[in-house]
């Protein structure tokens, strides 16, 4: 999709606070891979993203901005923990294996939307299906049943829940790995003898995605998905590799995880570089992958990395830690903010949640005065918030009227006041349900 970078900025803005600089970087990067798509291929070809790295404290939207900007533009997105790679040789995943994981989503993706193309098409074959089933269902019981009343029934979503048999391929055996290679045991000799059916008994609604499943697959070519997928993922994929500050250690270090994490850093030097991945949809070439990298460097720095590496990661962004003000906006300007969250949970159990004020700024003071000790970013919110509407969550329970539960300083501070006494002795809640 083409967004200009001020445009992909302002579309962050609406999830994530704060973190001007990470937001800019990202958005010029997400900018020039648009602006690289229209050059001549000759040209195109020599020139390769420019690889990011964050450090920043945990909670303050590392992981947040890059998974947003993948869903903003579609882009096939992965995030992988550093830590679970080990080194050639040792046992573990190894770091091939995050490259195999973005090519699995950008199947999925491609295949979605093939199969919203020819949804229409097959619908009407998954339909005849469903009233074939729901007509044997009910002859057994009634003998005046027509079709035509049905078809009319399936249509309103009057039978979704019941039970139906039908006849569904059955699926071959879970994928079992060996050495970092994906085996489907199931499915070796798939091309060498015709699908197996078998009767099955489930609902209506679970029948219906079954067989559209079953009807899609037999028009989709996946050959042409699986092209169409490596290179989605070549062009657009992004890859974040999360914590990538834990696999810094002394080289020295024996019988710990130390001895393998350069290791692992040297492993992940030639697919950020550019190099050719083998999978089982086909040969993926890594140089035109973005990578952002992030972690918190608390003990070690991003000096620290071999310099290979680090020349491959010349973006740098610092993210601040969030202040108060930080806070206070977290709780009501995102479109996911978490008062809205809770808010529309417990609206299901028929409490009208609401926050004055002088609440909110209460609790991000609280947020970040727990932060001066031990900074988890917005995380330390879901904490406090659990805690403040934990009684209003156990006792409603949505066999009562609609009743509207304010939350204002008062109640927020009675929850606060002395947390060694309310270990001991739990605060009532503000309200009662009769």
């Amino acid at each position: 999709m083409n967004f200009t970078p001020k445009q992909i900025v302002s579309e962050l803005d609406k999830y994530i606070v704060g973190q001007a600089k990470a937001k800019r970087a990202v958005a010029v990067a997400l900018r020039n891979r648009y602006r690289r798509s229209h050059l001549p291929t000759e040209i195109r070809e020599e020139i390769t993203p420019k690889n990011i790295i964050m450090r920043g404290p945990t909670g303050v939207g590392k992981t947040e901005i890059a998974r947003r900007l993948a869903k903003l533009v579609g882009a096939p997105f992965v995030k992988v923990e550093a830590t679970k790679y080990t080194e050639v040789g040792y046992v573990g995943r190894d770091v091939e294996s995050m490259v195999r994981d973005l090519v699995e989503v950008a199947v999925r993706m491609v295949k979605d939307k093939k199969k919203k193309e020819v949804e229409n098409k097959v619908m009407p074959i998954v339909e005849a299906k469903l009233i074939d089933a729901l007509f044997q269902n009910r002859r057994v019981t009634t003998v005046e049943v027509k079709r035509e009343d049905i078809l009319d029934e399936l249509k309103s979503g009057k039978c979704e829940d019941e039970i139906v048999e039908v006849n569904v391929i059955d699926n071959p055996k879970p994928i079992m790995a060996f050495s970092g290679n994906e085996i489907n045991l199931g499915s070796m000799f798939d091309s060498l003898q015709p699908p197996r059916h078998k009767k099955k008994k489930m609902t209506v609604r679970h029948a219906r995605d079954l067989l559209l499943q079953e009807e899609t697959d037999k028009i989709i070519d996946m050959d042409n998905v699986n092209e169409e997928a490596i290179s989605l993922a070549e062009e657009q994929g992004i890859i974040f590799i999360d914590e990538v500050d834990k696999i810094i250690g002394k080289s020295q270090a024996t019988n710990s995880a130390d001895v393998s994490r350069e290791g692992v850093q040297r492993d992940i030097l030639p697919i950020v570089e550019g190099s050719t991945v083998p999978t089982k949809y086909g040969n993926v070439k890594t140089d035109f992958i973005l990578f952002i990298a992030a972690g918190a460097f608390h003990l070690a720095k991003m000096e620290d990395m071999i310099p290979e590496l680090q020349g491959r990661f010349p973006i740098r962004v610092e993210l601040e830690s969030l202040t108060q003000k930080d806070f206070k906006k977290i709780l009501t300007a995102p479109k996911n903010a978490v008062t809205v969250q809770y808010a529309n949970l417990l609206k299901v159990d028929n409490i009208e949640l609401k926050f004055t004020d002088d609440a909110l700024d209460e609790i991000a003071t609280i947020a970040a005065n727990e932060n001066e000790m031990e900074d988890l970013g917005a995380r330390r919110l879901h904490t406090i918030m659990e805690l403040l509407l934990e009684d209003i969550s156990f006792n409603a329970t949505g066999e009562h009227p609609m009743t509207v539960v304010e939350i204002d300083r008062e109640y927020v501070q009675k929850q606060y006041k002395d947390k060694s006494k309310q270990k001991k002795n739990k605060i009532k809640m503000g309200f009662t349900i009769e």
